[in-house]
């Protein structure tokens, strides 16, 4: 790995230049849907038709970290509306899925994997919503990418093929539809090989003749494949296979799926309002509480009070107010985050002044080993009396140090494996600016519906089987995803649009790109390419819900005088490899007395992520 030194603060050099022009600027988790993306921008496309592009390519280039069956969350702005907007692409849980019929299965906690944990499938509606209200090119050539891939064999990584590898025999003896595509002849794929996925490819062609077949305005062709996802040919035969199908999943037994053809007619992605939070000059843009996005927000609200800009952002001082930050907003999404559609959140008070200069006073000079929610409306809080982990079981969940997803090997036969997530970042030309992450439907997810060619995700995981929680299991209530894409205005203009993969490490690693370039002057390649950490302090958000309190991985390039003092400060540190931490994408705007400068970095971690402008 190439270093280009520069006269910045220590570590503060970079694996490859960050990327500088004013045409525009791609940065995603994988090169060829970077490649794609900057092509719709080369031939006139906007940058959500860039971004809508490289969704559906991810589909073939990342099966194992998003796919159809999943979900999407996405931050806009808008050139012409000059704001921001949230679109939700994530879906509910389906009407069969209660409290009740949980615990009549004998379970405390919702499995990681099989038919009992997927949602309404979100991402499709979601990346179609986004092509008709803000895109400009027509369904056929939003798919093109992507069916080609899907037909003439896309070149797969190989922690693809470690994470087939880890679910072989459970595809084998259990998922036979999953073996018949991802284990061709019965063996694993090979490393960079053309693979197909021929019949994802067949849905997706017949998506885009649906298109082609209707009469009307593009806008109404996108419609028409709208409603063939939710109420036609797909939504038939995910009813038909959830009805018919029993699989194994992470409880050990084999269950029924609960996700209707009726669920997926009464949802359809929508536009909201963010959340916003005003911190030394930037607007800090993040998704509702039905994401784990306000923690972002929280950890500045509570940062503010620091004198950030004396520290060394590889010293102990900057690490160990940031890891006590987290667990402090982490601690409230535990107690206070859910669905707003459903139960009351206090945002306004959690993000408040008075709030977080009491919350403040909690950071001192030690770890904290406590899960310490607040109260922010005088109501104490109420946290899932189920013990994390207690349920037992390997969990779908996301890598913990030195273990990028799909290379750790975690499975059994019950059906569970580790899955990651995906993310894209757009600027085009004209100012429009893009963060999407997509994730779910991981092809280790659940069976594969063999009509399709994909499988569903398994977002209900992150409900709690209890009664009176901000995040308890009700029907038509989305879930409270890790899902979390940035987005940053600088005075009041468009900045900075970033995000990473990660679970409950992404609004951990954005603060930290975020901060570096806020208060020590970074470019988005040298705050990517530094050290970083993650904490998991607090119970996962995914099965089986484990905690480690006190928990931190560094990176092995930390200083070694950083590492010793935090172990001296309490944390229980562990060290992983020189680059084990962090798959942040970024693209930015910067104004200069000669005109707009359009910057984008992607992240060197497991060799995939790539940014492209020009």
């Amino acid at each position: 790995m190439s270093v280009q030194m520069t006269n910045r603060p220590p570590f503060a050099f970079t694996t490859r230049p960050e990327i500088k022009g004013n045409f525009g600027v791609v940065a995603t988790t994988h090169w060829i849907a970077s490649a794609a993306a900057m092509g719709v921008l080369e031939r006139g496309g906007n940058a959500f038709d860039a971004a809508v592009v490289a969704g559906f390519v991810l589909h073939m280039a990342e099966p194992h970290l998003n796919g159809a069956g999943g979900d999407l969350p996405a931050l806009l702005w808008s050139a012409k509306k000059q704001k921001i907007e949230v679109l939700c692409g994530q879906g509910p849980a389906p009407q069969k899925a209660t409290i009740e019929h949980f615990k009549s299965l004998g379970l405390d906690l919702i499995p990681g994997s099989g038919l009992l944990a997927p949602c309404v499938p979100g991402a499709v509606d979601g990346w179609l919503l986004m092509l008709r209200d803000y895109g400009t090119i027509d369904v056929a050539e939003a798919l093109a990418p992507a069916i080609h891939y899907a037909l003439q064999g896309c070149p797969l990584v190989p922690r693809v093929i470690d994470t087939i590898a880890t679910v072989k025999e459970l595809f084998r003896d259990e998922w036979k539809t999953s073996a018949e595509i991802w284990l061709p002849n019965g063996d694993l794929p090979k490393s960079f090989a053309l693979f197909r996925q021929e019949k994802l490819g067949a849905t997706y062609t017949k998506l885009a003749q649906i298109a082609k077949d209707t009469a009307g305005s593009r806008e109404q062709k996108i419609e028409a494949v709208r409603k063939a996802w939710r109420e036609g040919f797909v939504a038939e035969a995910i009813d038909r296979f959830c009805r018919e199908t029993e699989a194994m999943d992470a409880s050990g037994r084999r269950h029924r799926g609960l996700l209707s053809g009726d669920d997926m007619a009464k949802w359809q992605a929508h536009i909201e309002a963010p959340l916003t939070y005003d911190y030394r000059g930037w607007t800090v843009a993040k998704c509702g509480p039905w994401s784990q996005g306000p923690a972002f927000l929280q950890q500045l609200a509570l940062l503010k009070g620091f004198d950030l800009d004396a520290m060394d952002p590889a010293g102990p001082d900057f690490i160990h107010v940031l890891v006590e930050a987290s667990k402090l907003a982490f601690a409230d999404r535990e107690a206070w985050y859910g669905d707003p559609d459903h139960v009351d959140v206090p945002m306004q008070a959690l993000l408040s002044d008075a709030y977080n200069d009491e919350r403040r006073k909690l950071i001192t000079d030690t770890a904290s080993m406590e899960l310490r929610p607040g109260d922010p409306t005088g109501k104490a809080a109420k946290l899932a009396s189920v013990k994390a982990g207690e349920a037992g079981g390997v969990g779908i969940g996301e890598p913990t140090v030195g273990r990028l997803a799909g290379s750790d090997g975690v499975v059994n036969k019950r059906g569970a494996a580790s899955g990651d997530t995906c993310h894209i970042d757009v600027i085009d030309r004209w100012g429009n600016m893009v963060s999407a992450t997509p994730s779910g439907g991981w092809l280790q997810s659940s069976p594969a519906i063999p009509e399709l060619g994909f499988c569903l995700g398994t977002r209900a995981q992150m409900f709690w089987l209890e009664e009176g929680l901000p995040n308890s299991l009700k029907p038509g209530k989305r879930p409270r995803t890790t899902l979390s894409p940035s987005m940053a205005l600088k005075d009041g203009k468009p900045a900075l649009a970033f995000g990473t993969p990660g679970g409950d490490q992404q609004d951990q690693w954005s603060p930290q790109l975020f901060l570096k370039v806020a208060h020590f002057g970074m470019n988005l390649q040298e705050a990517i390419d530094s050290p970083a950490w993650h904490s998991e302090h607090f119970p996962s958000s995914f099965y089986p819900r484990a905690a480690k309190p006190g928990y931190l991985a560094l990176e092995g390039r930390m200083p070694k005088e950083t590492i010793e003092a935090l172990k001296a400060r309490g944390h229980k540190v562990e060290v992983g490899g020189d680059w084990s931490e962090g798959r942040l994408c970024a693209c930015a705007t910067e104004e200069t007395p000669e005109g707009t400068i359009l910057k984008a970095g992607a992240n060197p971690r497991g060799m995939q992520g790539y940014a492209l402008g020009r």
